[in-house]
């Protein structure tokens, strides 16, 4: 049973939101058991992605060094801008572009120039040398019992292609039939592979509540390959992924940048617990259409157009938190409701924390709040 609202809810308490200290609210549940509820059916305010919950991205996987995205007991120097980047766990090299806070593959010859040399050009990790008792070691004092952990893994099916072979080969490679047989066999392999670092990474880290996977699918205005590709060629190999870290007790939350919703169908048959969609998407549409099926990370799409029109998240977070209070509060229970029905939740895009002034994110929670305690419809 959802208990009711409390005003002194709205006292504020230090947390911690990728690595930086933040504001959260005096919740009635801890991050824990308020996830816990949220995703098994009973929630008790919208969530925010990100703020609401604690990182454990490791460097005993290569990726998440060379991606620049190590969060740990153990953090060393991993996050200062000159050690991000570097080899990932197939020995291609990543770049640290600090102008977009992210890394990409450095430019020059693609690793693979046909999809048919991986057989011959892949050496293929031995997760078991990794020293995963030291970083468990390590790791010993990070877990709290009141914490939700979620892990990002970096790099999922196409994007695994992209890396190795550049966007222009690794799309061609999906798309012809004379490659596609050469594909389905690499991404079997390449899903036993991720199978067995999951494996590792729960046998030592059985505190990981979530896992956040990442592939991206489309461009600003449409999806990169129709479903049917999608379908043939990645579903498989995803449902395998998320059959096995459900049985482990794991959330399955998908990172797919673009314009994506004609992969929805495609994201729920893979077996995702939710998609977050960026802000290029009719995330309402989404949600009214896919809710029921699938966790939607929703955004507010009712603010003022020359807010909108402005070209920078900054600029436009700037803009909105000049208008009056009273906007802002109302701007938050439109979306509230537009987006978080009983027995139909939605979580808080973090694309979208940049609208999150203190008076639009006081209204969100406290009309969510009331919304799932049944105080309000």
């Amino acid at each position: 049973m959802v208990a009711k609202f409390d005003q002194k809810e709205l006292e504020k308490k230090q947390s911690m939101m990728f690595g930086h200290p933040v504001e959260v609210f005096n919740y009635p549940l801890n991050q824990h058991d308020a996830n816990e509820k949220f995703f098994h059916g009973e929630p008790w305010w919208q969530m925010m992605q990100a703020a609401d919950t604690t990182m454990f991205n490791p460097h005993i996987i290569p990726d998440v060094v060379a991606r620049g995205f190590v969060f740990e007991a153990a953090m060393g120097d991993y996050m200062t801008n000159d050690k991000k980047g570097g080899k990932d766990m197939f020995g291609v090299d990543w770049e640290w572009v600090e102008q977009v806070g992210g890394s990409m593959v450095r430019p020059g010859k693609p690793f693979l120039e046909d999809i048919e040399d991986w057989y011959d050009k892949i050496v293929w990790p031995d997760v078991d040398s990794w020293d995963w008792e030291g970083c468990a070691e390590q790791n010993k004092d990070y877990f709290q019992p009141d914490k939700y952990y979620q892990t990002w893994f970096f790099t999922g099916y196409f994007e695994r292609l992209i890396a190795l072979m550049e966007f222009e080969n690794a799309i061609m490679a999906i798309f012809d039939e004379d490659s596609q047989e050469h594909v389905h066999a690499f991404f079997k392999k390449l899903t036993e592979l991720y199978l067995d670092i999951f494996k590792h990474l729960l046998d030592y880290f059985p505190q990981i509540n979530a896992v956040f996977f990442h592939d991206d699918w489309g461009s600003q205005k449409e999806t990169f390959f129709s479903p049917a590709v999608v379908e043939e060629m990645i579903v498989p190999y995803m449902k395998q992924i998320t059959d096995y870290l459900h049985s482990r007790g794991v959330m399955c939350e998908l990172h797919s940048c673009g314009n994506n919703y004609k992969q929805v169908p495609n994201m729920i048959a893979a077996g995702w617990d939710e998609w977050s969609p960026q802000l290029m998407n009719d995330c309402y549409k989404i949600y009214d259409d896919f809710g029921d099926k699938l966790c939607i990370a929703t955004f507010p799409m009712n603010i003022p157009d020359e807010i909108m029109k402005l070209p920078s998240d900054a600029e436009r977070g700037e803009a909105f938190a000049k208008l009056p209070e009273e906007e802002q509060r109302r701007i938050a229970r439109e979306y509230v409701h537009r987006v978080n029905k009983l027995g139909k939740p939605s979580t808080y895009a973090f694309y979208a924390l940049h609208w999150c002034t203190p008076a639009f994110k006081e209204e969100l929670y406290k009309e969510s709040r009331k919304i799932y305690s049944g105080e309000i419809a």
